[in-house]
Protein backbone atom coordinates (compact mmCIF):
# COMPACT_ATOMS: atom_id res chain seq x y z
CA UNK A 1 0.00 0.00 0.00
CA UNK A 2 2.83 2.41 0.79
CA UNK A 3 4.04 2.33 -2.82
CA UNK A 4 0.73 2.40 -4.68
CA UNK A 5 1.41 5.97 -5.85
CA UNK A 6 5.08 5.42 -6.65
CA UNK A 7 5.78 6.56 -10.22
CA UNK A 8 7.42 3.32 -11.40
CA UNK A 9 5.60 0.65 -9.40
CA UNK A 10 3.83 -0.71 -12.48
CA UNK A 11 7.15 -1.23 -14.24
CA UNK A 12 8.39 -3.66 -11.57
CA UNK A 13 5.50 -5.01 -9.52
CA UNK A 14 4.56 -7.69 -12.05
CA UNK A 15 8.02 -9.23 -12.02
CA UNK A 16 8.12 -9.18 -8.23
CA UNK A 17 4.68 -10.73 -7.98
CA UNK A 18 5.76 -13.49 -10.38
CA UNK A 19 8.72 -14.27 -8.13
CA UNK A 20 6.92 -14.06 -4.81
CA UNK A 21 3.46 -15.40 -5.58
CA UNK A 22 3.47 -17.75 -8.54
CA UNK A 23 6.74 -19.58 -7.83
CA UNK A 24 7.39 -22.17 -5.16
CA UNK A 25 10.88 -22.22 -3.68
CA UNK A 26 12.21 -25.07 -1.60
CA UNK A 27 14.84 -22.89 0.06
CA UNK A 28 15.24 -19.22 0.89
CA UNK A 29 18.52 -19.21 -1.01
CA UNK A 30 16.68 -20.27 -4.19
CA UNK A 31 14.29 -17.33 -3.79
CA UNK A 32 17.21 -14.98 -3.04
CA UNK A 33 19.02 -16.10 -6.18
CA UNK A 34 15.96 -15.47 -8.37
CA UNK A 35 15.38 -12.09 -6.73
CA UNK A 36 19.01 -11.19 -7.36
CA UNK A 37 18.70 -12.16 -11.03
CA UNK A 38 15.50 -10.14 -11.43
CA UNK A 39 16.93 -7.04 -9.72
CA UNK A 40 20.15 -7.25 -11.73
CA UNK A 41 18.06 -7.35 -14.91
CA UNK A 42 16.11 -4.29 -13.73
CA UNK A 43 19.40 -2.45 -13.17
CA UNK A 44 20.96 -3.62 -16.46
CA UNK A 45 23.73 -5.49 -14.64
CA UNK A 46 24.96 -8.44 -16.67
CA UNK A 47 27.70 -9.73 -14.40
CA UNK A 48 27.62 -13.54 -14.22
CA UNK A 49 26.52 -15.07 -10.93
CA UNK A 50 28.47 -17.96 -9.50
CA UNK A 51 27.75 -19.82 -6.28
CA UNK A 52 30.52 -20.50 -3.81
CA UNK A 53 29.00 -23.93 -3.22
CA UNK A 54 30.01 -24.86 -6.78
CA UNK A 55 33.69 -24.40 -5.92
CA UNK A 56 36.17 -25.71 -3.38
CA UNK A 57 37.50 -22.42 -2.04
CA UNK A 58 40.09 -22.72 0.72
CA UNK A 59 41.40 -20.48 3.47
CA UNK A 60 39.98 -18.00 5.92
CA UNK A 61 39.47 -14.24 5.82
CA UNK A 62 41.80 -12.59 3.30
CA UNK A 63 43.22 -15.91 2.07
CA UNK A 64 39.73 -17.21 1.30
CA UNK A 65 38.90 -14.11 -0.74
CA UNK A 66 42.22 -14.38 -2.58
CA UNK A 67 41.56 -18.05 -3.37
CA UNK A 68 38.16 -17.08 -4.80
CA UNK A 69 39.82 -14.45 -6.98
CA UNK A 70 42.46 -16.90 -8.18
CA UNK A 71 39.99 -19.67 -9.04
CA UNK A 72 37.63 -17.23 -10.79
CA UNK A 73 40.56 -15.54 -12.57
CA UNK A 74 39.74 -12.09 -11.19
CA UNK A 75 42.30 -9.33 -11.59
CA UNK A 76 40.46 -6.85 -9.34
CA UNK A 77 38.60 -7.41 -6.07
CA UNK A 78 36.38 -4.70 -4.62
CA UNK A 79 36.33 -4.90 -0.83
CA UNK A 80 33.86 -3.14 1.38
CA UNK A 81 35.35 -0.28 3.37
CA UNK A 82 36.07 -2.58 6.34
CA UNK A 83 38.18 -4.85 4.14
CA UNK A 84 41.06 -2.54 4.98
CA UNK A 85 41.03 -4.11 8.44
CA UNK A 86 41.89 -7.60 7.22
CA UNK A 87 42.97 -7.66 3.56
CA UNK A 88 46.56 -8.64 2.90
CA UNK A 89 46.96 -6.21 -0.01
CA UNK A 90 50.58 -7.19 -0.74
CA UNK A 91 49.57 -10.83 -1.14
CA UNK A 92 46.71 -9.89 -3.49
CA UNK A 93 49.03 -7.83 -5.67
CA UNK A 94 51.66 -10.59 -5.65
CA UNK A 95 48.99 -12.86 -7.19
CA UNK A 96 47.96 -10.31 -9.82
CA UNK A 97 44.78 -9.14 -8.07
CA UNK A 98 44.37 -5.41 -7.47
CA UNK A 99 42.52 -4.77 -4.18
CA UNK A 100 40.14 -1.82 -4.27
CA UNK A 101 38.36 -0.51 -1.19
CA UNK A 102 34.91 0.86 -1.70
CA UNK A 103 33.96 4.17 -0.13
CA UNK A 104 30.24 4.22 -0.83
CA UNK A 105 28.20 7.28 0.11
CA UNK A 106 24.48 6.67 0.02
CA UNK A 107 22.94 8.93 -2.63
CA UNK A 108 19.76 10.85 -1.96
CA UNK A 109 16.84 10.20 -4.31
CA UNK A 110 13.18 11.07 -4.51
CA UNK A 111 10.92 9.14 -2.15
CA UNK A 112 7.17 9.38 -1.74
CA UNK A 113 6.71 10.19 1.92
CA UNK A 114 8.43 12.86 4.00
CA UNK A 115 12.12 13.25 4.65
CA UNK A 116 14.57 11.01 2.78
CA UNK A 117 15.32 7.70 4.50
CA UNK A 118 18.61 6.04 3.47
CA UNK A 119 19.33 2.30 3.35
CA UNK A 120 15.93 1.25 2.10
CA UNK A 121 15.46 -1.74 -0.19
CA UNK A 122 16.47 -1.58 -3.85
CA UNK A 123 12.73 -1.94 -4.45
CA UNK A 124 12.20 1.49 -2.88
CA UNK A 125 14.69 2.99 -5.33
CA UNK A 126 13.22 1.19 -8.36
CA UNK A 127 9.63 2.12 -7.52
CA UNK A 128 10.59 5.77 -6.99
CA UNK A 129 13.23 6.37 -9.65
CA UNK A 130 12.73 3.62 -12.25
CA UNK A 131 15.28 3.71 -15.08
CA UNK A 132 17.46 6.24 -13.21
CA UNK A 133 18.07 3.74 -10.38
CA UNK A 134 21.35 2.33 -11.72
CA UNK A 135 22.89 5.76 -12.21
CA UNK A 136 21.75 6.82 -8.75
CA UNK A 137 23.33 3.74 -7.17
CA UNK A 138 26.59 4.26 -9.01
CA UNK A 139 26.71 7.93 -8.02
CA UNK A 140 27.51 6.80 -4.47
CA UNK A 141 30.85 5.24 -5.46
CA UNK A 142 33.65 7.49 -4.29
CA UNK A 143 37.17 6.98 -5.56
CA UNK A 144 38.04 4.79 -8.53
CA UNK A 145 35.39 4.88 -11.21
CA UNK A 146 37.56 3.30 -13.89
CA UNK A 147 36.77 -0.26 -12.87
CA UNK A 148 34.16 -2.44 -14.58
CA UNK A 149 30.82 -2.21 -12.81
CA UNK A 150 31.63 1.17 -11.27
CA UNK A 151 30.85 3.24 -14.33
Amino acid sequence: MAYQKAPYIRDYIGGLEDLLISQHYVTLSALNLEMLRYLMKCLAIDTPIVKASDYAFAGTKSDLVLDMCRQLKADVYIFGAQGRDYADTDKFRAHGVEPVFQDYRHPVYTQLHGEFLPYMSIIDLLFNEGPRSRDILLSGNIGRSDLPGLR
